[in-house]
This record gives structure tokens, C-alpha cells and sequence, in this order.
């Protein structure tokens, strides 16, 4: 089985794994090779997530997975929030993110370039639509190499602009 399809299985089995510990999927990952792969994985709940509910989540998808035997090697499970610079995966996360400051990659050029950075104003028809300084760019979610959430020192601390 390839990595896309381990991790599609993983995300089927994941999900009412967090649905039943009141969490979301954010995003499954395989990486590395041989006794070095990693399944990573990311859980996040509205007001954040504790260290012993990950712990949990990787107890119960850890069991499914010994049963089910997907990775035919050894590998490391990781299971832990997202950061404050969350990955954005899915298109609700374009949407519940409006408003937020983001940074996000593109295969392909968008009015002549592939990286960007500015606040998100959310999804329509098929682009993710961002404000750059005053600029409108709406760029069409199939060509999104890469979303996720900026934070900035100012944004932790608003006191340290002065």
C-alpha cells in the first residue's frame, strides 16, 4: 500500500476515534522511510487541546493500527496539536479561519508569483481568497501547495509595537 492510501486509511480510522473523544482531524502525515517513518498526526478542539488527550487519541488509533498492520516496518506515532501556526487542510479551515493572517504556497503562479502572505478573507468558488495590503488575490484551492496560520510576536504581545 502507498503512503496516500495508508494515510486515507488511518484518517477513516482516526475520525470516530475524535468524534467520540470530541475532536477534530486536522491533518494525517506519513514521512520518512524504513524504521525512520513517521505517522504524524494532528488533533485540535475549539479552546485547544491537553497532552493527555492526545495521549488518548494515540492509544486508541496506536490499537487499531497494531490490529489492521498498515505500515509493514517499524515506525514512531505522533500524536499533538496542531502549533499556533496550524496547518490550514481542509476548506472549513479556510472558512473558520477568516479574518487570521496567513501564509500560503502555490504549485503554480498567481499574478506572477507562488508565495503570499496576508489575511484570509475566506473560500469562494473554489479559490482561497486573501487581502494583501489592500490587494484582493483569489487563488484556486487545487494549486495550494501549502496554508497555515501566521502568528506573530506582536500578535502574542500587542504591547511590544510601541
Amino acid at each position: 500500500m502507498e503512503r496516500g492510501q495508508i494515510t486515507k486509511v488511518v484518517e477513516e480510522i482516526l475520525e470516530p476515534i475524535a468524534l467520540r473523544m470530541g475532536v477534530e482531524v486536522v491533518d494525517v502525515e506519513l514521512t520518512g522511510t524504513g524504521g525512520k517513518t513517521i505517522l504524524r498526526i494532528l488533533v485540535d478542539r475549539p479552546g485547544g487541546i491537553t497532552v493527555e488527550e492526545c495521549a488518548k487519541v494515540s492509544e486508541a488509533l496506536g490499537r487499531q493500527l497494531d490490529i489492521l498492520d498498515l505500515i509493514p516496518h517499524a515506525y514512531t506515532l505522533e500524536v499533538s496539536s496542531p502549533g499556533l501556526d496550524r496547518p490550514l487542510k481542509k476548506d472549513r479551515d479556510f472558512v473558520q479561519f477568516a479574518g487570521r493572517k496567513v501564509e500560503v504556497t502555490t504549485f503554480a503562479p498567481v499574478k506572477g508569483r507562488r508565495k503570499f502572505k496576508g489575511i484570509l478573507q475566506g473560500l469562494a468558488e473554489g479559490a482561497v481568497v486573501l487581502d494583501i495590503e489592500g490587494e484582493r488575490f483569489a487563488i484556486p484551492r487545487k494549486i495550494i501547495a501549502q496554508a497555515k496560520l501566521v502568528v506573530e510576536l506582536e500578535d502574542l504581545w500587542p504591547d511590544l509595537k510601541a
